[in-house]
Protein backbone atom coordinates (compact mmCIF):
# COMPACT_ATOMS: atom_id res chain seq x y z
CA UNK A 1 0.00 0.00 0.00
CA UNK A 2 0.88 3.67 -0.31
CA UNK A 3 2.04 5.73 2.12
CA UNK A 4 1.73 9.31 1.74
CA UNK A 5 2.90 12.35 4.37
CA UNK A 6 3.11 15.61 4.10
CA UNK A 7 6.35 16.79 3.46
CA UNK A 8 6.92 18.94 6.75
CA UNK A 9 4.98 17.64 9.80
CA UNK A 10 5.99 18.85 12.44
CA UNK A 11 4.26 20.25 16.02
CA UNK A 12 5.17 23.66 18.09
CA UNK A 13 7.72 23.41 20.72
CA UNK A 14 5.31 22.17 22.65
CA UNK A 15 22.53 10.19 59.78
CA UNK A 16 24.06 10.10 61.93
CA UNK A 17 28.28 9.50 61.47
CA UNK A 18 29.14 5.59 62.69
CA UNK A 19 32.03 3.57 62.55
CA UNK A 20 34.11 2.32 59.64
CA UNK A 21 35.92 -1.08 59.24
CA UNK A 22 39.23 0.25 57.93
CA UNK A 23 40.51 -3.14 57.70
CA UNK A 24 37.90 -4.32 55.77
CA UNK A 25 38.21 -1.49 53.29
CA UNK A 26 41.85 -1.64 52.45
CA UNK A 27 41.98 -5.70 51.85
CA UNK A 28 39.27 -8.69 51.07
CA UNK A 29 38.92 -9.83 54.67
CA UNK A 30 36.01 -11.39 55.11
CA UNK A 31 32.67 -9.29 55.90
CA UNK A 32 31.75 -8.27 59.52
CA UNK A 33 29.13 -10.42 60.95
CA UNK A 34 26.29 -9.64 61.76
CA UNK A 35 26.63 -9.37 65.39
CA UNK A 36 27.64 -5.79 65.51
CA UNK A 37 24.21 -3.39 65.46
CA UNK A 38 26.11 -0.55 63.52
CA UNK A 39 25.95 -3.14 59.99
CA UNK A 40 22.68 -3.48 59.92
CA UNK A 41 22.90 0.34 58.91
CA UNK A 42 25.45 -0.23 55.88
CA UNK A 43 25.78 -1.78 53.01
CA UNK A 44 29.45 -3.75 52.90
CA UNK A 45 30.76 -4.19 49.53
CA UNK A 46 33.47 -5.19 47.07
CA UNK A 47 33.99 -1.89 44.86
CA UNK A 48 34.29 -4.49 41.61
CA UNK A 49 30.62 -5.40 42.37
CA UNK A 50 29.27 -1.70 41.45
CA UNK A 51 31.36 -1.91 37.77
CA UNK A 52 29.75 -2.95 34.40
CA UNK A 53 31.74 -6.05 32.79
CA UNK A 54 32.70 -6.47 29.30
CA UNK A 55 30.47 -8.95 28.74
CA UNK A 56 27.15 -9.70 29.26
CA UNK A 57 25.57 -11.29 32.30
CA UNK A 58 21.87 -12.81 31.94
CA UNK A 59 20.01 -12.78 34.98
CA UNK A 60 19.73 -15.32 37.44
CA UNK A 61 16.04 -15.33 38.06
CA UNK A 62 13.75 -17.11 36.66
CA UNK A 63 12.34 -14.17 33.89
CA UNK A 64 11.05 -16.84 31.44
CA UNK A 65 7.72 -17.59 32.39
CA UNK A 66 4.78 -16.45 30.15
CA UNK A 67 4.73 -13.17 29.21
CA UNK A 68 8.22 -12.34 29.71
CA UNK A 69 10.37 -10.41 27.84
CA UNK A 70 14.31 -9.77 28.70
CA UNK A 71 15.70 -5.86 29.61
CA UNK A 72 18.83 -4.63 28.44
CA UNK A 73 20.57 -1.44 28.79
CA UNK A 74 20.81 0.27 25.68
CA UNK A 75 24.57 1.31 26.41
CA UNK A 76 25.56 -1.84 27.63
CA UNK A 77 27.54 -5.11 26.16
CA UNK A 78 23.72 -7.24 26.34
CA UNK A 79 22.61 -4.03 23.61
CA UNK A 80 23.49 -5.31 19.97
CA UNK A 81 23.02 -1.61 19.10
CA UNK A 82 25.66 -0.01 17.30
CA UNK A 83 26.87 2.62 19.31
CA UNK A 84 30.09 4.05 17.06
CA UNK A 85 28.46 7.25 15.75
CA UNK A 86 28.08 8.36 18.44
CA UNK A 87 29.81 8.00 21.61
CA UNK A 88 27.57 8.42 25.11
CA UNK A 89 29.49 10.22 28.18
CA UNK A 90 27.91 9.79 31.36
CA UNK A 91 27.82 14.07 31.59
CA UNK A 92 25.74 13.72 27.90
CA UNK A 93 23.13 10.83 29.99
CA UNK A 94 22.91 13.21 33.09
CA UNK A 95 22.56 16.21 31.14
CA UNK A 96 19.76 14.10 28.89
CA UNK A 97 18.03 13.18 31.99
CA UNK A 98 17.94 16.80 33.42
CA UNK A 99 15.61 17.71 29.87
CA UNK A 100 13.65 14.51 30.95
CA UNK A 101 12.72 15.77 34.05
CA UNK A 102 11.83 19.22 32.31
CA UNK A 103 9.71 17.45 29.82
CA UNK A 104 7.75 15.85 32.77
CA UNK A 105 7.49 18.81 34.67
CA UNK A 106 5.52 20.85 32.06
CA UNK A 107 3.51 17.69 31.08
CA UNK A 108 1.94 17.75 34.81
CA UNK A 109 1.88 21.41 34.20
CA UNK A 110 0.24 20.93 30.87
CA UNK A 111 -2.17 18.79 32.05
CA UNK A 112 -3.32 21.14 35.28
CA UNK A 113 -3.69 23.72 33.48
CA UNK A 114 -5.25 21.97 30.23
CA UNK A 115 -5.20 22.27 27.05
CA UNK A 116 -2.63 21.26 24.14
CA UNK A 117 -1.24 21.79 21.16
CA UNK A 118 -1.96 20.87 17.44
CA UNK A 119 0.35 19.15 15.25
CA UNK A 120 1.23 22.08 12.54
CA UNK A 121 2.83 22.05 9.40
CA UNK A 122 6.03 24.46 9.71
CA UNK A 123 9.08 25.44 7.15
CA UNK A 124 11.82 21.83 7.76
CA UNK A 125 13.97 25.12 8.98
CA UNK A 126 12.30 24.80 11.85
CA UNK A 127 13.59 21.09 12.93
CA UNK A 128 15.30 20.31 15.99
CA UNK A 129 19.09 20.30 15.15
CA UNK A 130 20.18 17.75 17.68
CA UNK A 131 21.47 15.32 15.48
CA UNK A 132 22.66 12.88 18.60
CA UNK A 133 19.88 13.70 20.73
CA UNK A 134 18.42 10.73 22.95
CA UNK A 135 14.84 10.16 24.45
CA UNK A 136 15.23 10.36 27.91
CA UNK A 137 18.29 8.98 28.97
CA UNK A 138 19.66 5.72 30.26
CA UNK A 139 16.91 3.73 29.21
CA UNK A 140 16.43 0.23 28.85
CA UNK A 141 14.49 -1.50 26.38
CA UNK A 142 13.17 -4.88 24.68
CA UNK A 143 12.04 -6.94 22.06
CA UNK A 144 8.49 -7.37 20.16
CA UNK A 145 7.45 -8.09 16.88
CA UNK A 146 5.16 -6.21 14.50
CA UNK A 147 3.28 -6.80 11.86
CA UNK A 148 2.50 -10.13 10.04
CA UNK A 149 4.36 -11.71 8.94
CA UNK A 150 6.00 -10.37 12.10
CA UNK A 151 9.35 -7.77 12.15
CA UNK A 152 11.20 -7.97 15.55
CA UNK A 153 11.87 -4.70 16.71
CA UNK A 154 13.85 -3.54 20.06
CA UNK A 155 11.77 -0.61 21.53
CA UNK A 156 12.27 1.58 24.87
CA UNK A 157 10.08 0.69 27.25
CA UNK A 158 8.62 3.68 29.67
CA UNK A 159 6.01 4.44 32.22
CA UNK A 160 6.31 7.83 31.81
CA UNK A 161 4.91 7.12 28.14
CA UNK A 162 1.96 5.76 26.69
CA UNK A 163 2.04 5.88 23.09
CA UNK A 164 3.92 3.10 21.45
CA UNK A 165 5.30 3.97 18.37
CA UNK A 166 8.33 3.22 15.93
CA UNK A 167 9.96 4.24 12.24
CA UNK A 168 7.93 3.39 9.38
CA UNK A 169 8.73 2.85 5.43
CA UNK A 170 9.20 4.68 3.52
CA UNK A 171 10.43 7.65 6.11
CA UNK A 172 8.49 10.50 3.46
CA UNK A 173 10.37 13.03 5.52
CA UNK A 174 13.35 11.45 7.84
CA UNK A 175 14.43 8.04 10.05
CA UNK A 176 17.66 8.27 12.29
CA UNK A 177 19.38 5.36 12.15
CA UNK A 178 18.60 2.09 14.21
CA UNK A 179 19.86 -1.35 14.37
CA UNK A 180 16.44 -3.49 13.24
CA UNK A 181 15.30 -3.14 9.65
CA UNK A 182 12.78 -0.26 9.81
CA UNK A 183 9.29 -1.76 9.40
CA UNK A 184 7.57 -1.28 6.19
CA UNK A 185 3.54 -1.69 6.67
CA UNK A 186 2.83 -2.00 2.79
CA UNK A 187 4.55 -5.56 3.57
CA UNK A 188 2.00 -6.62 6.38
CA UNK A 189 -1.65 -8.20 5.81
CA UNK A 190 -2.98 -6.78 9.49
CA UNK A 191 -1.62 -2.89 8.64
CA UNK A 192 -4.16 -0.24 8.83
CA UNK A 193 -4.82 3.67 9.12
CA UNK A 194 -6.76 5.36 11.59
CA UNK A 195 -9.02 7.82 9.97
CA UNK A 196 -9.52 11.60 11.19
CA UNK A 197 -12.72 11.07 11.85
CA UNK A 198 -12.49 7.95 14.20
CA UNK A 199 -13.35 8.53 17.76
CA UNK A 200 -9.72 6.73 18.50
CA UNK A 201 -7.78 9.69 17.05
CA UNK A 202 -8.66 12.05 19.13
CA UNK A 203 -7.70 10.18 22.34
CA UNK A 204 -4.22 11.59 21.13
CA UNK A 205 -4.43 14.90 22.29
CA UNK A 206 -4.36 13.68 25.99
CA UNK A 207 -2.00 11.20 25.68
CA UNK A 208 0.73 13.02 23.55
CA UNK A 209 0.14 16.33 24.83
CA UNK A 210 -0.40 17.31 21.19
CA UNK A 211 -3.82 17.78 19.23
CA UNK A 212 -3.70 15.05 15.91
CA UNK A 213 -3.50 16.46 12.81
CA UNK A 214 -5.13 15.13 9.34
CA UNK A 215 -3.34 13.74 5.89
CA UNK A 216 -5.22 15.88 3.03
CA UNK A 217 -4.59 12.72 0.54
CA UNK A 218 -5.87 10.05 2.59
CA UNK A 219 -7.49 11.63 5.69
CA UNK A 220 -5.80 9.45 8.20
CA UNK A 221 -5.08 10.45 11.64
CA UNK A 222 -1.85 11.84 12.38
CA UNK A 223 0.30 11.78 15.81
CA UNK A 224 2.61 14.07 16.38
CA UNK A 225 5.05 13.77 20.32
CA UNK A 226 8.21 15.69 20.94
CA UNK A 227 10.44 14.66 24.06
CA UNK A 228 12.27 17.12 26.52
CA UNK A 229 15.60 16.45 24.39
CA UNK A 230 13.58 17.60 21.48
CA UNK A 231 13.51 14.30 19.79
CA UNK A 232 10.21 13.16 17.82
CA UNK A 233 8.37 11.45 16.25
CA UNK A 234 5.40 12.36 14.01
CA UNK A 235 3.04 9.91 11.70
CA UNK A 236 0.40 7.62 10.76
CA UNK A 237 -1.94 6.35 14.11
CA UNK A 238 -2.39 3.11 13.28
CA UNK A 239 -3.26 -0.74 13.65
CA UNK A 240 -1.38 -3.73 13.63
CA UNK A 241 -1.02 -7.27 15.25
CA UNK A 242 1.67 -7.56 18.09
CA UNK A 243 3.09 -9.80 18.72
CA UNK A 244 5.07 -9.92 22.82
CA UNK A 245 5.56 -13.14 22.99
CA UNK A 246 5.61 -16.88 20.92
CA UNK A 247 1.92 -17.61 22.35
CA UNK A 248 0.81 -14.14 23.28
CA UNK A 249 -0.35 -11.99 20.00
CA UNK A 250 -2.10 -8.66 20.26
CA UNK A 251 -4.39 -7.98 17.15
CA UNK A 252 -5.60 -4.30 16.53
CA UNK A 253 -2.95 -2.85 18.31
CA UNK A 254 -3.39 1.07 18.45
CA UNK A 255 0.59 2.72 17.70
CA UNK A 256 2.19 5.39 15.36
CA UNK A 257 3.80 4.32 12.53
CA UNK A 258 6.58 7.15 12.11
CA UNK A 259 7.51 8.73 9.07
CA UNK A 260 9.14 12.00 10.45
CA UNK A 261 11.71 11.14 13.12
CA UNK A 262 14.71 12.55 14.52
CA UNK A 263 16.72 11.56 17.85
CA UNK A 264 19.33 8.49 18.20
CA UNK A 265 17.37 6.96 20.43
CA UNK A 266 19.90 4.34 21.57
CA UNK A 267 19.55 2.82 18.01
CA UNK A 268 16.21 1.65 19.14
CA UNK A 269 13.62 1.32 16.73
CA UNK A 270 10.91 3.28 19.10
CA UNK A 271 9.32 3.56 22.18
CA UNK A 272 6.77 1.35 23.93
CA UNK A 273 4.41 3.38 26.20
CA UNK A 274 3.20 1.56 29.99
CA UNK A 275 1.62 4.69 31.11
CA UNK A 276 -2.16 4.74 32.51
CA UNK A 277 -3.85 6.08 29.73
CA UNK A 278 -6.27 4.62 27.40
CA UNK A 279 -4.01 4.14 24.18
CA UNK A 280 -1.00 2.93 26.65
CA UNK A 281 -0.11 -0.99 26.15
CA UNK A 282 -1.26 -1.62 29.84
CA UNK A 283 -4.75 -0.36 28.62
CA UNK A 284 -5.34 -1.41 24.94
CA UNK A 285 -3.81 -5.12 26.80
CA UNK A 286 -6.37 -5.43 29.52
CA UNK A 287 -8.26 -8.51 28.93
CA UNK A 288 -4.46 -10.56 28.35
CA UNK A 289 -2.90 -9.57 30.97
CA UNK A 290 -5.51 -7.44 33.24
CA UNK A 291 -3.46 -4.48 33.61
CA UNK A 292 -0.53 -6.47 36.01
CA UNK A 293 3.49 -5.75 34.82
CA UNK A 294 6.46 -6.11 36.62
CA UNK A 295 9.82 -5.56 35.72
CA UNK A 296 13.57 -5.72 37.46
CA UNK A 297 16.06 -3.23 35.97
CA UNK A 298 19.30 -5.11 36.43
CA UNK A 299 22.30 -3.91 38.63
CA UNK A 300 24.94 -2.79 36.22
CA UNK A 301 24.88 -2.12 32.14
CA UNK A 302 26.20 -5.49 31.80
CA UNK A 303 23.36 -7.57 32.76
CA UNK A 304 20.27 -8.27 31.76
CA UNK A 305 16.21 -7.73 33.60
CA UNK A 306 13.19 -8.62 32.49
CA UNK A 307 9.66 -6.78 31.66
CA UNK A 308 6.72 -9.13 32.56
CA UNK A 309 2.95 -8.63 31.95
CA UNK A 310 0.39 -10.50 34.14
CA UNK A 311 0.05 -11.38 37.35
CA UNK A 312 3.73 -11.31 39.62
CA UNK A 313 3.96 -14.84 41.63
CA UNK A 314 6.76 -12.79 44.25
CA UNK A 315 6.02 -13.43 47.79
CA UNK A 316 8.57 -11.15 48.39
CA UNK A 317 6.57 -7.85 47.68
CA UNK A 318 5.24 -5.00 49.81
CA UNK A 319 2.91 -2.86 48.31
CA UNK A 320 1.91 0.97 48.32
CA UNK A 321 -0.89 2.38 46.74
CA UNK A 322 -1.15 4.54 43.82
CA UNK A 323 -1.52 8.46 45.01
CA UNK A 324 -5.31 9.19 45.20
CA UNK A 325 -4.34 12.30 44.33
CA UNK A 326 -3.65 12.40 40.90
CA UNK A 327 -2.42 14.91 38.70
CA UNK A 328 -1.87 13.16 35.34
CA UNK A 329 -3.95 11.10 33.18
CA UNK A 330 -0.30 8.97 32.42
CA UNK A 331 2.36 8.73 35.24
CA UNK A 332 1.95 6.46 38.52
CA UNK A 333 2.24 8.81 41.47
CA UNK A 334 2.92 7.31 44.85
CA UNK A 335 3.15 8.75 48.51
CA UNK A 336 6.40 8.78 50.26
CA UNK A 337 5.99 9.30 54.35
CA UNK A 338 9.49 8.96 55.33
CA UNK A 339 13.40 8.30 53.80
CA UNK A 340 15.92 6.87 56.41
CA UNK A 341 19.61 7.16 56.14
CA UNK A 342 22.08 4.72 58.08
CA UNK A 343 18.57 3.90 59.87
CA UNK A 344 17.77 7.33 60.98
CA UNK A 345 14.74 9.06 59.71
CA UNK A 346 15.50 12.09 58.13
CA UNK A 347 13.73 15.07 59.70
CA UNK A 348 11.12 16.04 57.04
CA UNK A 349 7.83 17.94 56.90
CA UNK A 350 4.98 15.65 56.25
CA UNK A 351 3.59 17.91 53.61
CA UNK A 352 7.19 17.87 52.12
CA UNK A 353 6.24 15.27 49.19
CA UNK A 354 2.63 15.76 48.47
CA UNK A 355 2.85 19.50 47.86
CA UNK A 356 4.53 18.74 44.59
CA UNK A 357 3.07 15.14 44.42
CA UNK A 358 5.80 11.70 43.55
CA UNK A 359 6.10 9.67 40.95
CA UNK A 360 7.75 6.62 39.94
CA UNK A 361 9.35 6.72 36.36
CA UNK A 362 11.63 3.87 34.39
CA UNK A 363 12.77 6.37 32.49
CA UNK A 364 14.27 8.87 34.30
CA UNK A 365 17.75 8.20 35.85
CA UNK A 366 18.39 10.04 38.71
CA UNK A 367 15.89 10.33 41.78
CA UNK A 368 14.93 14.16 41.82
CA UNK A 369 13.73 15.12 45.32
CA UNK A 370 12.69 18.57 46.83
CA UNK A 371 15.22 20.56 47.50
CA UNK A 372 14.77 20.41 51.16
CA UNK A 373 14.31 16.48 51.38
CA UNK A 374 17.86 16.28 49.40
CA UNK A 375 19.86 18.69 51.46
CA UNK A 376 18.93 16.63 54.28
CA UNK A 377 19.70 13.32 52.91
CA UNK A 378 22.93 14.63 51.30
CA UNK A 379 24.25 15.94 54.50
CA UNK A 380 23.28 12.49 56.26
CA UNK A 381 25.18 10.82 53.91
CA UNK A 382 28.33 13.04 53.93
CA UNK A 383 28.49 11.95 57.57
CA UNK A 384 28.55 8.47 56.67
CA UNK A 385 31.07 9.20 54.11
CA UNK A 386 33.48 11.10 55.47
CA UNK A 387 36.26 8.87 55.54
CA UNK A 388 36.58 8.86 51.78
CA UNK A 389 38.46 11.61 49.62
CA UNK A 390 35.57 13.37 47.36
CA UNK A 391 35.61 13.83 43.60
CA UNK A 392 34.71 16.43 41.33
CA UNK A 393 31.05 16.71 40.88
CA UNK A 394 29.80 15.58 37.77
CA UNK A 395 27.01 17.06 35.83
CA UNK A 396 23.78 17.43 38.39
CA UNK A 397 25.76 14.94 40.77
CA UNK A 398 27.78 16.78 43.65
CA UNK A 399 28.43 14.13 46.02
CA UNK A 400 30.71 12.44 44.58
CA UNK A 401 33.94 10.09 46.11
CA UNK A 402 37.54 8.60 44.97
CA UNK A 403 37.33 5.25 45.47
CA UNK A 404 40.16 4.55 43.94
CA UNK A 405 42.66 3.02 46.88
CA UNK A 406 39.88 0.77 47.87
CA UNK A 407 38.68 -2.55 47.50
CA UNK A 408 36.33 -2.67 50.10
CA UNK A 409 33.73 -0.54 51.07
CA UNK A 410 31.33 0.85 53.73
CA UNK A 411 28.20 3.21 52.54
CA UNK A 412 24.68 3.92 54.31
CA UNK A 413 21.78 2.24 53.71
CA UNK A 414 19.00 4.73 52.05
CA UNK A 415 15.33 3.31 52.36
CA UNK A 416 11.97 5.03 51.43
CA UNK A 417 8.83 4.51 53.45
CA UNK A 418 5.81 4.76 51.20
CA UNK A 419 2.31 5.43 51.99
CA UNK A 420 0.44 2.19 53.73
CA UNK A 421 3.17 1.79 55.18
CA UNK A 422 5.61 0.04 52.42
CA UNK A 423 9.52 0.43 53.56
CA UNK A 424 11.33 -0.17 50.43
CA UNK A 425 15.40 -0.39 50.83
CA UNK A 426 17.46 0.26 48.23
CA UNK A 427 20.33 -1.67 47.22
CA UNK A 428 24.01 -0.03 46.95
CA UNK A 429 23.55 -0.32 43.14
CA UNK A 430 20.97 1.81 44.12
CA UNK A 431 22.51 4.43 45.70
CA UNK A 432 25.64 4.92 43.85
CA UNK A 433 26.39 6.58 40.11
CA UNK A 434 29.29 5.59 38.93
CA UNK A 435 31.17 7.01 36.15
CA UNK A 436 34.52 5.32 37.52
CA UNK A 437 36.01 4.67 40.44
CA UNK A 438 37.64 7.61 40.60
CA UNK A 439 34.12 9.35 40.96
CA UNK A 440 31.29 7.50 42.67
CA UNK A 441 28.47 9.95 43.47
CA UNK A 442 25.32 9.74 45.42
CA UNK A 443 22.68 8.88 42.68
CA UNK A 444 20.27 12.02 43.73
CA UNK A 445 19.70 15.11 42.90
CA UNK A 446 17.85 18.34 44.02
CA UNK A 447 14.46 19.72 42.20
CA UNK A 448 14.07 23.44 41.30
CA UNK A 449 11.55 24.04 44.09
CA UNK A 450 10.24 22.30 46.97
CA UNK A 451 7.06 22.34 44.89
CA UNK A 452 7.99 19.89 42.06
CA UNK A 453 7.17 16.71 41.45
CA UNK A 454 9.38 14.28 43.00
CA UNK A 455 10.48 11.19 40.89
CA UNK A 456 11.84 8.08 41.64
CA UNK A 457 13.73 7.37 38.70
CA UNK A 458 15.38 4.17 37.75
CA UNK A 459 18.57 4.10 39.18
CA UNK A 460 17.22 3.69 42.58
CA UNK A 461 14.47 0.65 41.78
CA UNK A 462 17.85 -1.58 40.45
CA UNK A 463 17.77 -5.02 40.97
CA UNK A 464 14.35 -4.61 42.92
CA UNK A 465 10.87 -6.31 41.17
CA UNK A 466 8.89 -3.85 40.29
CA UNK A 467 4.88 -4.43 40.05
CA UNK A 468 2.33 -2.26 38.80
CA UNK A 469 -0.77 -3.53 39.80
CA UNK A 470 -2.77 -0.86 37.86
CA UNK A 471 -6.25 -2.56 38.28
CA UNK A 472 -5.81 -2.96 42.01
CA UNK A 473 -4.29 0.80 42.31
CA UNK A 474 -1.24 -0.71 43.89
CA UNK A 475 2.64 -0.97 43.10
CA UNK A 476 4.81 -3.92 44.62
CA UNK A 477 8.43 -3.68 45.30
CA UNK A 478 10.72 -6.55 46.27
CA UNK A 479 13.97 -7.28 46.79
CA UNK A 480 16.64 -9.34 44.69
CA UNK A 481 14.52 -9.38 41.63
CA UNK A 482 17.49 -9.63 39.30
CA UNK A 483 21.20 -8.93 39.58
Amino acid sequence: MAIQISSSLLFSSLLPLFFFFSSLENSHASQPTRKDPEINHLHLLHLNSLLPSSSCTSSTQDSKRKGSLEVVHKYGPCSQQNHDETKVTHSDILNLDKERVKYIHSRISKNLGGGGESVKELDSATLPAKSGSLIGSGNYFVVVGLGTPKRDLSLIFDTGSDLTWTQCQPCARSCYKQQDVIFDPSKSSSYSNISCTSPVCTQLSSATGNDPGCSSSTKACIYGIQYGDQSFSIGYFSRERLTVTATDVIDNFLFGCGQNNQGLFGGSAGLIGLGRHPISFVQQTTSKYGKIFSYCLPSTSSSTGYLTFGAANSRRLVYTSLSSTSRSSSFYELDIAAITVAGVKLSLTPSLFSTGGVIIDSGTVITRLPPTAYAALRSAFRQGMSKYPPAPELSLLDTCYDLSEYKVISIPKISFVFGGPATVELQAQGILYVASIKQVCLAFAPNGDDSDVTIFGNVQQRTLEVVYDVGGGRIGFGAGGCK
